[in-house]
């Protein structure tokens, strides 16, 4: 369990396509084994320390003809951003994924002393 020193927290939230493989020919669609994109995210303000942060895909087109595997997380998670990081492998074929993330954590207040 994360515990927040202060008593102002800030949540940033953001949807975003990671890939558009279908009409390219890329590789997460005609490729196979393992194969991996890195999307980095900014966040919009920084955060005082690096926040809790979740990601869950929004969006997936896979082939019919295969199975479906997939995995998306978060990575490299900082005060100023992170990055997406989706997986698949096998024979699975990737059209296209949209990951949305949510990160929360402690930020600053202007208004606040320092004593």
């Amino acid at each position: 369990m994360r515990k927040f020193a202060s008593h102002i927290i800030g949540v940033d939230q953001g949807d975003m396509v990671l890939f558009s493989d279908f009409e390219d020919e890329g590789e997460m669609w005609t490729g196979e084994g393992p194969r991996l994109h890195r999307q980095k995210v900014a966040f919009s303000e920084r955060f005082d320390t690096p926040p809790a942060v979740s990601v869950a895909l929004s969006m997936w087109d896979f082939g019919h003809d295969t199975n479906v595997r997939a995995d998306v997380q978060a990575e490299k998670v900082t005060e100023k951003g992170f990055e997406i990081v989706f997986r698949t492998w096998g024979d699975t074929r990737v059209a296209r994924v949209r990951a949305a993330w949510q990160a929360i954590g402690a930020i600053s207040d202007d208004e606040a002393w320092d004593i």
